[in-house]
C-alpha cells in the first residue's frame, strides 16, 4: 500500500483518521466553494432574483449530488471491505461494477432533469421573479450531470482505498477553474445565471480529465483493468444493498430540505434570497461533520473487513469527541457571526438580515450533527444501512418538514424559528440512533 493510501486497521486511531478526514474535509470545503462562488459573483453583479435563481436551483444540483454521492458509498464500503479482507481482485471488480453501474445513472438522468427543468422550478415555489432563471440554471447544470456523477464516483472509489488526497486535488483545480470562469463570463460578459451555471460544468470537466490523466499514472491496492469494467452480478449485489438505502435516506433529507426552501419562497423574495445565501454558508458549516461521516465509513469498512470489531469501535467514539470539539467553535462563528458571514455574497441589508437570523436557529446543529453524522457513518461502513435509511426517512417526513411549516406560520414568524427544525430533527436522529447501538450490541452479547 503506498503511502497515499491509509490503512485503517493498524497504528494510533486518532492519527489515522485525521490523515484521512483532513483532506476530505479539504474537499468539501473546496466542493462547496461550487456554489458559494457562484452566488458571491452573481451577488456582487446581479440582483436578488438572480440570487434566489441560483440559491434554488443550486440547492436543487446539490440534492441531485449528494444522492449519487450516497450511493456511490456502497461502493466505497464494498470496496473498504476487499481491502481489509486483502481481496484486491475483488476490489478491481467492484471499481469496475461501480463504473458501468454509474454511466447507466448518469445518462438516465441527464434526460429526465433536462425535461423535468420547468417542473422542478414550480415544485420549489420558486418566487415569479427569478422562475425563468431557476429554470436556466437547473437545465445548464443537468446537461453536465455525466460529469458531476464521474467526479464523484471517482472520489468515492479513491476513499474506498484510502487515498483522500487525490479527490482533494481534483476538487482544487475544479474550484480555480469555477471562479475564474465566473469571473470571466458573470462579472465580465454578463451572462448571469447562465454564466455561473456554465462555470460550474466546465469546472468539474477539466477536473475529472485531470482525475483520468492522474489516475493512469497512480499505484492503488487493487488489481483492475479495463476488461473489467463490466457489471459483476455479486458485486453489484453488495454495492447496491449497501448503496440504496443511503440514497434513499440522503434523497428524504434533500427533498425534505426542498420542501423547507419551498416554504421559504413562500414567504417572500427577500427571506427567499436570504435562506439561499444562508443555505450556502450552511454548506461550509456542515462540512466537519461531513468529513468526519466519510471517514469513519472508511475507517470502519476496512476494520470491520479485517475482523478488528472493537477498533472500529474506538475509531467512532473518537470521531464524536472531535468533532463535537470544532462543532462548538462553529456554532459561536454560526449564531453571533451570522451578519458578517452573509455580508460576503451581498451588499443587500435586508437580504443579510434574513440570512443571519436563520443561521442564528441553524446553529446549534453544528455541534449535534457531529455525533448523528458519526453514528450514520459507522452503520454505513458496517454496511448496516437499512437503519441509516429509516433513520433518514422518518426525520424528514415526520420532523422535519412539519416543524418547518409549524415555525413558518407560528405569529410574526421569521427565518430563525423555521432554522431551529434542523437541529430538532437531529436531536430525533441521535435517540433514534442511541436506540439502534443498544439493540445492536444486545445482538452481539447473544
Amino acid at each position: 500500500m503506498s503511502k497515499k493510501e491509509i490503512s485503517f486497521t493498524e497504528g494510533p486511531v486518532f492519527q489515522s483518521l485525521l490523515r484521512f478526514a483532513i483532506p476530505v474535509l479539504g474537499a468539501l470545503i473546496l466542493q462547496a466553494a461550487y456554489g458559494a462562488v457562484d452566488l458571491l459573483i452573481v451577488g456582487k453583479f446581479g440582483n436578488a432574483s438572480s440570487i434566489s435563481a441560483v440559491g434554488t436551483g443550486s440547492s436543487f444540483m446539490q440534492m441531485a449530488t449528494f444522492i449519487i454521492t450516497s450511493l456511490a458509498m456502497g461502493s466505497t464500503v464494498i470496496i473498504g471491505h476487499h481491502i481489509g479482507e486483502q481481496k484486491p481482485k475483488e476490489a478491481g471488480n467492484a471499481v469496475g461494477t461501480t463504473i458501468i453501474l454509474f454511466l447507466i445513472i448518469a445518462v438516465i438522468m441527464t434526460f429526465v432533469l433536462e425535461f423535468a427543468a420547468g417542473g422542478i422550478a414550480h415544485l420549489l415555489q420558486a418566487p415569479a421573479e427569478s422562475f425563468d432563471k431557476t429554470i436556466l440554471y437547473i437545465r445548464i447544470c443537468s446537461a453536465g450531470i455525466v460529469i458531476i456523477i464521474a467526479y464523484n464516483v471517482i472520489s468515492g472509489v479513491l476513499r474506498g482505498v484510502g487515498n483522500a488526497n487525490l479527490p482533494l486535488l481534483f476538487v482544487g483545480i475544479a474550484c480555480v477553474i469555477n471562479i475564474l470562469g465566473d469571473l470571466l463570463l458573470v462579472g465580465v460578459f454578463h451572462m448571469d445565471v447562465a454564466g455561473a451555471a456554465i462555470a460550474t460544468v466546465f469546472a468539474q470537466f477539466v477536473s475529472v480529465v485531470c482525475s483520468v490523466v492522474v489516475l493512469r499514472k497512480q499505484d492503488m491496492p487493487i488489481e483492475f483493468s479495463r476488461e473489467q469494467c463490466r457489471i459483476y452480478k455479486e458485486e453489484l449485489g453488495k454495492i447496491l444493498n449497501v448503496g440504496i438505502p443511503i440514497a434513499l435516506q440522503e434523497t428524504t433529507v434533500q427533498i425534505s430540505f426542498l420542501v423547507v426552501n419551498s416554504v421559504i419562497n413562500q414567504m417572500g423574495l427577500m427571506p427567499s434570497a436570504g435562506y439561499g445565501i444562508a443555505q450556502k454558508i450552511v454548506s461550509f458549516i456542515m462540512l466537519v461533520p461531513s468529513s468526519i461521516m466519510q471517514s469513519v465509513s472508511a475507517f470502519v469498512a476496512q476494520n470491520i473487513g479485517a475482523g478488528k470489531k472493537s477498533r472500529a469501535w474506538k475509531g467512532f467514539y473518537t470521531a464524536i469527541i472531535t468533532g463535537c470539539s470544532v462543532g462548538i467553535i462553529i456554532f459561536m462563528v454560526g449564531f453571533f457571526g451570522g451578519g458578517v458571514l452573509s455580508s460576503f455574497f451581498t451588499n443587500d441589508s435586508e437580504v443579510i438580515a434574513q440570512s443571519a437570523a436563520y443561521l442564528k436557529g441553524f446553529s446549534a446543529d453544528c455541534i449535534l450533527t457531529c455525533v448523528l453524522f458519526s453514528s450514520i457513518g459507522y452503520f454505513n461502513g458496517c454496511g448496516k444501512s437499512i437503519p441509516v435509511m429509516i433513520q433518514g426517512i422518518t426525520s424528514a417526513f415526520c420532523i422535519r418538514i412539519p416543524v418547518s411549516i409549524i415555525m413558518s406560520r407560528l405569529p410574526e414568524t421569521s427565518l430563525t424559528y423555521v432554522g431551529m427544525a434542523t437541529p430538532i430533527t437531529t436531536v430525533y436522529g441521535i435517540i433514534f440512533f442511541v436506540i439502534c447501538f443498544r439493540l445492536l450490541n444486545k445482538n452481539s452479547a447473544k
